[in-house]
């Protein structure tokens, strides 16, 4: 006589314990709807192990106003905690935002909204582009900065797009 043992399996008690480290594991990369092209960078410091530290240029298209793009530049770490992601990039970055084609709009523009955030730390630190519209003057104003869960830096950059005088800003 030959006796099968069966194990019972919980498919769903599997499940539940496997949800919250996929949610954690995607904070920690800081999965973003939005992503920036790199357009370049330059190494400013050789590293002997590991990638340089540079400083990088990426293009942030407006994706609620088409024709405008914000060039943003940063630095960079590289070495041995570049590379694995470990490391803590500078807060400083500078802005750019241009026209480079005919501007419309998909959708009315709150008077101020986060465009675009990207992790700059393992955790903690975030860089961040908030669009502001200055009604009078019909322009769109671009703000980059940094922050911390428990400390920010004031250290910014701004830049304006002046909206043609025929096409209001449509807000919300």
């Amino acid at each position: 006589m030959t006796r099968t043992f069966v194990l019972p399996t919980r498919p769903l008690a599997r499940a539940h314990f496997l949800a919250p480290a996929v949610a954690l594991a995607l904070t920690l990369v800081g999965v973003a709807p939005l992503h920036a092209e790199q357009v370049g960078e330059v190494d400013t410091v050789f590293k002997f192990i590991g990638p340089d530290h540079k400083i990088v240029v990426d293009a942030h298209d407006d994706p609620k106003v088409a024709g405008v793009t914000c060039y943003v530049s940063r630095a960079k770490t590289g070495g041995i905690k570049g590379a694995v992601g470990l490391a803590e990039d500078k807060a400083e970055a500078s802005i750019a935002c241009r026209q480079v084609g005919p501007v419309s709009f998909s959708a009315p523009l709150a008077l101020q909204e986060e465009v675009f955030s990207e992790r700059i730390s393992l955790v903690f630190k975030k860089l961040r582009i908030v669009r502001m519209v200055d009604k009078t003057r019909n322009t769109l104003v671009y703000l980059t900065y940094s922050d911390r869960v428990i400390e920010g830096s004031p250290q910014n950059s701004v830049s304006t797009v002046p909206i043609d005088r025929a096409l209001k800003i449509p807000l919300k």
